[in-house]
């Protein structure tokens, strides 16, 4: 079942979803309803459950005690803009 919901929004923000949502191949409800979805249904991550390719994946990689991702991203967008 389907009900219909009335939002007061600015003007602007109105425009960009619809923008966004014809680039998407979307409605503008379809991508409010999966917004909504995303932050009504219970957390995966937090529950502990992951998908078997994140499982496959966990603990394969064991970065030093001074891995600073930070830093390192950082770093490498600085040297990929210059």
């Amino acid at each position: 079942m389907t009900t219909k919901l009335t939002l007061t929004l600015d003007d602007k923000v109105i425009e960009g979803a619809k923008r966004y949502a014809r680039a998407k191949g979307r409605s503008v409800s379809e991508l409010v309803e999966s917004y909504f979805k995303s932050l009504t249904e219970p957390n995966r991550e937090a529950s502990g459950e992951f998908s078997p390719t994140v499982k496959s994946l966990m603990g394969s990689f064991k970065a030093p005690a001074n891995f600073d991702y930070k830093k390192i991203l950082k770093e490498e967008k600085r040297r990929k803009f210059e």
